[in-house]
């Protein structure tokens, strides 16, 4: 037996004795905070076990090979377990920003806190600077001549998990008169401070993940800026990395063992036109699973490509849409019936309709699928450059 059966196995009998039974009928219709708990706990289990953040240096607690991570993930998704909602941006975007830019301070303080349950969210959006993220309005001021602290005032938008979070990651301008992409920085702001507002927004199918952050003279200490001072938009690019690239081989595993084998279930066997379509979305779950493996390769080999990881982000959420699709046109008119989904679930969770809707937010965040192709057509393919604006 290889090692990787025997790693297989060892995860395979976890699984079976630590994911919770019946989870998905206990987190459909919960109140917000026991859905955090529930969050909480499980990862708790996981972390106990080395499971939580396999893809973070082994001084972090990481370490974990590619070849074992997909395993993991391949077993988890077979076995049906919760996912890290809650945890996600700490354990990926803060935890990529951190290692790839902060001082080892700010990495001693958070990447710890982060296996005790710190949770992180996001304050990149602004109700004008989405897409175009580099036109946020959002300001950080020093204080005054001698000090280091800054004043920031302004607002974000789209921040998942905001109502829940201790920690986010927060880009401001800094410099007004600078190009835009160059007077922004990079900081970790406190969710207690003075002057944080947060509102949550309902969606489309009733969820209240995303939310509205209000920054009225919050005062952020100089020791929470990452990177150096206007070289914010540098340092994103680690965090938008992470949510384009490493965080797919999870999405993926999960696409492929659980999406599409609760599609296979639910589609009727005898049809050869259903049959057809089954076929393609199994070729391209198989090419998908197989470009993430070989983005975490290369990334940590150094020598992944400037373009890999918007390829990988684009073709996965246009995918998840192809999916998620058919699952809603083969359940009929019972699948617009299913008002509600559990909180700890995927956006693979076999609520068709509800994951249809809610995997259109996949095209958004992270850079949506028309930045994405800019960026593969200039950066990958070497294609002329659009415009700068002004």
């Amino acid at each position: 037996m290889t090692a990787d059966n025997d790693f297989r196995l060892h995860v395979r009998q976890w699984c079976r004795d630590n994911i919770p039974a019946d989870w998905r009928r206990a987190q459909t219709g919960v109140s917000e905070s026991e859905f955090v708990d529930f969050q909480r706990n499980w990862f708790a289990t996981l972390h106990s076990a080395g499971f939580a953040v396999p893809h973070w240096p082994r001084e972090w607690g990481g370490g974990m090979s590619v070849a074992d991570q997909a395993v993991l993930y391949q077993e988890l998704a077979a076995h049906d377990a919760p996912r890290l909602v809650l945890a996600f941006v700490g354990i990926h975007h803060a935890a990529a920003t951190l290692l790839a830019a902060g001082t080892p301070e700010q990495r001693s303080r958070h990447l710890p806190a982060i296996l005790d349950g710190e949770i992180w969210v996001q304050g990149f959006s602004e109700p004008e600077a989405g897409s175009d993220l580099a036109s946020l309005r959002t300001t950080a001021r020093r204080v005054g001549d001698d000090s280091k602290d800054w004043v920031v005032n302004g607002q974000k938008l789209w921040a998942s998990g905001a109502s829940h979070a201790q920690w986010c990651l927060l880009l401001a301008r800094t410099d007004p008169d600078a190009p835009k992409r160059k007077g922004i920085s990079y900081f970790l702001l406190d969710m207690a401070s003075p002057g944080v507002q947060v509102r949550p927004i309902r969606n489309a199918v009733g969820d209240r993940h995303f939310c509205e952050i209000f920054l009225d003279d919050v005062v952020i200490p100089g020791a929470n800026l990452i990177g150096a001072e206007n070289a914010g938009w540098q340092v994103a690019q680690a965090t938008l990395g992470a949510e384009r690239g490493m965080t797919m081989l999870e999405l993926a595993e999960r696409l492929g063992c659980a999406g599409f084998r609760w599609l296979v279930q639910s589609a009727p066997s005898d049809d050869p036109v259903v049959a057809d379509r089954l076929a393609q979305l199994e070729i391209e779950i198989t090419g998908l699973r197989g470009m993430c493996r070989q983005l975490v390769h290369d990334v940590e080999a150094g020598s992944a490509g400037a373009a890999d990881a918007s390829i990988v982000k684009l073709f996965y959420s246009e995918l998840l849409q192809r999916l998620t699709d058919f699952g809603a046109e083969i359940g009929g008119p019972a699948a617009h019936t299913v008002l509600s989904k559990p909180l700890s679930s995927g956006w693979e969770s076999g609520s068709w309709v509800l994951d249809f809707i809610g995997s259109w937010e996949w095209t958004i965040p992270g850079g949506s699928s028309e930045i994405q192709r800019t960026i593969i057509g200039e950066r990958g393919l070497g294609l002329p450059r659009e415009p700068s604006m002004p």
